[in-house]
């Protein structure tokens, strides 16, 4: 099973697409779409859908892990925000009717490092 886990935002969208098998686990492919913070929003999110369709093309995920938002109550505009790349993200997604499944990061750092509260770095 391919799966392909997206950590969207404006600005930078991390992305890892893993495939699981019987051999166990194997790293496809793994990168960034970057935007550049001199586009218009409707700009940004247009670049972000067309890459998203792009990498759901390319690598043909079975299932789309995305991120949770999540709003801290300092900075609630970062989840809008990030809110905004999400819902192309997920739009892309149901148009190429593939499963999206979707976590909070602290599961995310939890499961792979043991620590929920883990730095990105």
């Amino acid at each position: 099973m391919r799966f392909l886990g997206i950590d969207p935002g404006l600005l930078v969208c991390g992305y890892a697409c893993l495939e699981i098998g019987p051999d166990g686990e194997n790293l496809i492919e793994a990168g960034v779409v970057r935007t550049p913070a001199d586009l218009a929003l409707e700009q940004r999110l247009n670049r972000i859908a067309e890459d998203t369709a792009s990498l759901i093309k390319s690598l043909s995920p079975d299932v789309v892990a995305v991120e949770e938002l999540y709003s801290h109550y300092a900075h609630p505009k970062t989840a809008i925000l990030m809110g905004h790349a999400r819902g192309v993200i997920l739009q892309k997604c149901a148009e190429a009717a593939i499963e999206v499944r979707s976590f909070s990061a602290t599961r995310i750092k939890k499961s792979i490092t043991g620590n929920g509260r883990a730095s990105k770095e």
